[in-house]
């Protein structure tokens, strides 16, 4: 939905953004994805549009009650609980298809550094279909997993062979990341990939890191190039907004990127 009279949450959590993200573009319309029941709440995406009808963030709003009543997984498994988050219906497009809210319980490889439970936030720039078609196994396998060209990995990053992920991806991540050195995973910036394509971007965050209701902006580093035209971050925030008692997991930064000749055909 587009901020209305009866948005007001949508207004409270679009100030808080503003504060960091929209200020410079101004802020013109603020557009909400459906409600999404999660946990004992809802989760939802969220655009904040500036006043050139340009993106100025994207992101997605976790009710605090979602965090509450959550599925608790098996011992020693890899349990994840998808949450499938349309993008709003009106607004500028972004060059994101859908969003995903994935709790896992247990966390996930690698062992050790992102076993605390947590939140990944897939925001796909291919739809639906495309996505639940992703695998590697058989004889899809090798194509699947073609890594990709050096432009389409950020600074620093690696995507190994072994984080591929059925109806997901390959993930790519950045090894000098705190998690990486010692430090308990708070939050961190992957990018996606299925046979040599960037498909997703994803802000990863913990659970125990959301109930300490922070706000920090953290740096994303970026490519050269992308596979899908769109909006891309160079910044995500992980905020609680205590008027609405929300978590919002937003990128900002945005800066678009496109193909010779492509339409940014995704919302």
């Amino acid at each position: 939905m587009t901020l209305t009279g009866t948005g007001r949450l949508a207004a409270a959590i679009g100030l808080c953004l503003a504060a960091g993200a929209a200020d410079a573009a101004g802020t013109a319309a603020i557009h909400m994805g459906p409600a999404v029941k999660v946990g004992q709440g809802t989760a939802r995406t969220m655009v904040v549009e500036g006043k050139e009808g340009q993106p100025a963030s994207v992101a997605v709003v976790i009710s605090e009650k979602a965090l509450e009543g959550l599925p608790a997984g098996h011992s020693g498994g890899h349990d994840s609980f998808i949450s499938e988050l349309p993008m709003p219906a009106k607004g500028p497009k972004t060059g994101y298809d859908h969003a995903t809210l994935d709790w896992n319980p247990t966390g996930h490889a690698p062992a050790g550094i992102y076993t605390p439970p947590h939140f990944d936030v897939h925001f796909y720039m291919i739809d639906r279909s495309t996505r639940d078609a992703i695998t590697f196994k058989g004889e899809a396998a090798a194509e699947a997993a073609k890594a990709p060209a050096a432009d389409l990995l950020p600074p620093g990053y690696v995507a190994p062979p072994d984080t591929a992920v059925e109806k997901m991806g390959i993930h790519a991540v950045n090894p000098a990341g705190p998690e990486f050195k010692g430090k308990p995973f708070t939050a961190t910036f992957i990018y996606g990939y299925h046979k040599g394509e960037a498909v997703f971007v994803e802000p990863m965050v913990a659970k125990a890191f959301l109930e300490t209701k922070p706000d920090v902006t953290l740096a994303v580093p970026a490519p050269k190039a992308y596979s899908h035209p769109g909006w891309y971050p160079r910044g995500y925030r992980v905020a609680y907004d205590a008027g609405t008692k929300s978590y919002v997991v937003a990128m900002t930064g945005l800066k678009p990127w496109r193909m010779e000749g492509a339409p940014m055909a995704a919302r």
